[in-house]
């Protein structure tokens, strides 16, 4: 098992994943690629959390849900991720009033061959920490945030960081779309 989290300017690891996309019956499910943002010109953004049936992690997917728009509107195709199976996320979606209209699919990494490349897998249970990945077009890791189990994100902070990275420029602390780059 990596010890390292993959950080920044990495090639964001290959990888084909099932992913629940659709509740609609025969149309749940999705095989997912590291090639799909790239061949339609779009950055990637993967957030990562531990487990399904939880507390903390449902908040967070309801929040990238209700802003998958903004992150459309910046041309980012949005994969949400955990170690749990494509089953166990449809069940979830299905469970929980708050995942029910997902906009963006739910990567199943069951092998955790992806989470373990990436070194978001935590010693003891080997579930992934609170990982968010920014990958630019290429697939270069242009921003990686990782958070302790028990703490939720920031969606703000993920749209803002990648406005910044989609400037090209140099952004100052605290730095806004629309405000001055240096």
């Amino acid at each position: 098992m990596s010890t390292h989290m993959l950080g920044l300017g990495s090639k964001f690891p290959a990888f084909e994943k099932k992913a629940v996309v659709s509740l609609e019956k025969d149309k749940e499910f999705a095989t997912i690629t590291a090639e799909d943002h790239k061949k339609d010109g779009k950055w990637m953004v993967m957030f990562w959390w531990p487990k399904d049936f939880t507390f903390v992690c449902p908040t967070e997917i309801a929040e990238f849900n209700r802003r998958a728009g903004d992150f459309a509107d910046r041309d980012a195709m949005l994969i949400g991720a955990s170690t749990d199976s494509e089953f166990v996320h449809a069940a979830w979606r299905r469970d929980h009033d708050d995942l029910r209209g997902l906009k963006f699919p739910m990567l199943a990494d069951t092998s955790k061959s992806l989470a373990e490349e990436l070194g978001i897998l935590t010693e003891d249970e080997k579930v992934a920490y609170r990982v968010t990945y920014i990958a630019d077009q290429d697939g270069i890791i242009r921003w990686v945030s990782a958070n302790d189990l028990s703490v939720g994100r920031n969606v703000d902070e993920v749209l803002r960081v990648l406005d910044a990275l989609q400037t090209d420029e140099l952004c100052p602390c605290n730095w806004k779309a629309g405000d001055a780059t240096l």
